[in-house]
């Protein structure tokens, strides 16, 4: 294992900066994931730490050893791409073995090493078949068996499950978080896959314009959002402007604040400690909105009334589009309660706000 260090990475081309002063700190056996969209610089991150692309400022570190200049054949590290790469001409077992002849290893320990990683990633008979004869999700896990069949320092992984449909991908996104776990391997993963990020991930980065917004686990990043960025690309969110009107500190939550947005008064987390009067946006989760039953006013914070203008019905979920009065809210209702939503058509409906985010309104 290694621990994975960047301090001030940067990657210009030419007046173009892909990578900008990128730092970050990933533990011995920790699995990080870099997401973001296209062309916010996850990916280019990721073939630094490889050293296929050198960084035009910045140190990279594997435990204490600089890796600035190594080329990427002496770094040992695992790579998984988004192609399987597999030779077509070899069969399953000399794919696999193909790192270890390279690098001389005698016979007999390749081909036990061999069957050990067939067996790991559950192809222990197949290792006479040819790739064409393998459907892609067994093409990914012979990669991912040629990848740790040299028993690398890092593991390296670039959209891997990008090319396979959805229910391969869901299933192999937890294959290869049980063989880190069972190899205990620092792994760095790139994907713009929310979901994939979300599910195997210790802690994620999220990317955007070559820099890292924000760095946590998966519940700091979905219900403590510290930008607007962050908080519009994860998932579903209402976001209304506001002014912070109260702040104080709650021994369950932490800082928390009152926003007045549109003149409806919103209880929210305030992770960033804004400040009374300061300008603020309120990120409400569509599942963080109840429908209140009766419809009746209680005078709790956070009450909204509107007209259901939509309803979808997606099984566990309903999705209700509601206006209120001029502001489009997206709801999401999940148990019982829901199927008595569908037969209501366009009426008015009142809302409470369980729980909001602040960020800091920059416009």
């Amino acid at each position: 294992m290694s621990r994975v260090r960047l301090n001030d990475v940067t990657k210009r081309y030419g007046q173009a900066v892909a990578v900008d002063r990128v730092s970050a700190d990933i533990r011995d056996g920790e699995f990080v994931t870099l997401l973001g969209p296209s062309g916010c610089g996850k990916t280019t991150t990721l073939r630094m730490v490889a050293g296929l692309v050198e960084p035009t400022g910045g140190t990279i570190l594997f435990d204490d050893q600089l890796m600035n200049g190594i080329p990427p054949n002496r770094r040992n590290i695992g790579l998984a791409f988004q192609s399987h790469a597999l030779f077509p001409h070899l069969s399953v077992a000399r794919n696999v073995a193909f790192g270890l002849e390279v690098k001389g290893t005698p016979k007999a320990e390749v081909r036990q090493r061999v069957e050990q990683m067939l067996e790991m990633v559950e192809l222990g008979a197949f290792g006479d078949r040819m790739p064409a004869q393998l459907s892609g999700g067994q093409q990914q896990r012979v990669a991912l068996a040629r990848m740790l069949a040299t028993d690398p320092r890092v593991l390296l992984f670039d959209e891997p499950l990008s090319a396979l449909d959805r229910n391969l991908r869901d299933t192999l996104k937890y294959s290869i978080l049980a063989l880190q776990r069972r190899t205990k391997k620092t792994a760095i993963y790139v994907t713009h896959d929310q979901s994939e990020a979300f599910a195997i991930s210790d802690r994620i980065f999220v990317m955007n314009k070559g820099k890292i917004e924000q760095a946590g686990t998966q519940l700091d990043i979905y219900l403590r959002p510290q930008t607007e960025f962050v908080a519009n690309f994860v998932g579903d969110n209402n976001a209304l402007r506001g002014v912070v009107t109260e702040t104080a500190m709650s021994p369950e939550v932490g800082p928390v604040a009152m926003v007045n947005a549109g003149g409806i008064s919103i209880p929210a987390a305030n992770p960033l400690g804004l400040a009374t009067g300061e300008a603020a946006m309120a990120f409400i989760r569509p599942e963080h909105i109840a429908v209140l039953a009766d419809g009746a006013a209680t005078g709790q914070p956070g009450e909204i009334e509107g007209r259901v203008e939509q309803i979808v019905f997606e099984g566990p979920m309903v999705k209700l589009l509601v206006d209120a009065d001029g502001t489009p809210l997206r709801v999401s209702v999940s148990g019982a309660e829901r199927l008595g939503l569908l037969d209501s058509g366009s009426r008015r409906i009142r809302l409470r706000v369980e729980q909001a985010s602040l960020v800091r309104d920059t416009k």
